[in-house]
């Protein structure tokens, strides 16, 4: 299963900052299709805790965002329009605790899965490649900020 998540408002780094995550449930793993104003790297781990999600890099278990209440490992997975708060978490070992708050809201879930012709996951990991939409999917991505 592949979601495709919208954060956005944090406004203590900056009005317009905003991302586009796909989620994939399989590999446990996440990639940056879009973003302005929030500084996250092409793709990295998703972990699940108490509190929600947790979007981390690539090498690092240290989460760059806490998704509150996005149940990633629940039966009936995450549902398109479900939203939460998204915590920016400190970017070094010597910060602690959220920096910023913002949202998450769940754009699209889709359940097949499509292999990518270009995936942002290296093969030499020994990671599966991400699942993205082929042209004609139902699921789209959009940037809904006004221009």
């Amino acid at each position: 299963m592949r979601i495709t998540l919208h954060l956005d408002t944090f406004d203590r780094i900056d009005p317009n900052a905003y991302a586009i995550l796909w989620l994939d449930n399989e590999t446990h793993n996440w990639s940056r299709e879009g973003h302005a104003g929030l500084p996250l790297p092409e793709w990295g781990k998703l972990r699940v805790d108490t509190r929600g999600t947790l979007v981390c890099g690539r090498h690092d278990a240290r989460p760059l965002f806490v998704l509150e209440g996005l149940a990633m490992d629940a039966q009936t997975g995450p549902f398109e329009g479900e939203s939460g708060a998204a915590l920016l978490w400190c970017c070094s070992e010597h910060e602690s605790g959220p920096r910023a708050t913002g949202h998450w809201r769940v754009q699209c879930v889709d359940g097949d899965s499509v292999l990518a012709e270009h995936s942002v996951f290296a093969e030499d990991d020994g990671l599966k490649r991400i699942h993205r939409p082929a042209t004609g999917t139902r699921c789209a991505i959009w940037d809904s900020r006004p221009s």
